[in-house]
């Protein structure tokens, strides 16, 4: 995607801004203008024996991002994917084969 004539921008780090830790994505959503995602972390309940354990997810963060933020975030994930997939870390799945339905 080419890049939009304007003005010319740098980075400015704020060390002070803080890290949001989360462990699952709970919903994510596009309405036309916004993409929004909501990050959230799990904590598990206090343990209740002989019951199955369970657990809380809360949200920690409400991510809002513009189609192009969204779309930037997608490539730049796009390429962490890729680094994983060389270097062994992760696999990709093959696709399914599906069956074409049947006429009668």
């Amino acid at each position: 995607m080419p890049k939009k004539s304007g003005p010319q921008t740098r980075f400015v780090d704020r060390p002070e801004v803080s890290e949001t830790f989360a462990d699952s994505i709970h919903g994510l959503s596009f309405d036309g203008q916004s993409m929004r995602i909501e990050f959230c972390t799990t904590r598990l309940d206090s343990p209740q024996p002989p019951k199955s354990p369970t657990a809380r997810q809360y949200p920690v963060c409400r991510l809002v991002l513009t189609p192009n933020a969204g779309i930037e975030l997608f490539n730049k994930l796009q390429k962490i994917i890729q680094a994983l997939e060389k270097n062994g870390a992760i696999h990709r799945n093959p696709p399914t084969p599906t069956t074409p339905p049947t006429v009668q």
